[in-house]
């Protein structure tokens, strides 16, 4: 799902990926701190770039409800820059086998830190982070492999 003028607005795996080259990167929590100074000013700041390269900006997934992605995305700048999807109860992420279980520290079913490269629907390249790292999902890592 992702938020439109609008309101909440749901988009298939086709509208997404079909026809394309596409960077999908996922971070576990908006507002947390690598996801928010980390991870996602990395893809802002380099999404012109990125565009050029792509079929589009790159995609930011997160496991929670389009309302917090939005939100999120306004306070970071990313409106405009990166297509914001909310998978708010981790469907797509449980079929891609990424979720994390972070009920622990009161925050549910999450997906990894991870990022992809898929072209027309078929993923490329998959780079899953190691439990507390953040390396391999950056968009200076992911940006190589486009």
């Amino acid at each position: 799902t992702t938020m439109t003028a609008e309101g909440p607005k749901p988009l298939t795996t086709a509208e997404v990926f079909a026809g394309r080259k596409v960077i999908l990167f996922s971070v576990p929590g908006a507002f947390t701190p690598t996801c928010s100074n980390k991870h996602l000013p990395g893809y802002v700041k380099q999404a012109d770039e990125l565009k050029a390269r792509l079929d589009g900006w790159p995609v930011a997934m997160i496991a929670s409800d389009p309302f917090v992605m939005d939100a999120w995305s306004k306070s970071q700048g990313a409106a405009g820059k990166v297509l914001r999807l909310a998978d708010g109860n981790a469907d797509f992420t449980k079929k891609l086998g990424l979720e994390l279980d972070a009920t622990k520290h009161g925050m549910g079913v999450r997906g990894q830190r991870f990022s992809l490269v898929a072209e027309d629907g078929v993923v490329k390249s998959l780079n899953i982070e190691a439990p507390g790292k953040f390396e391999v999902s950056s968009c200076e890592y992911t940006a190589r492999q486009v």
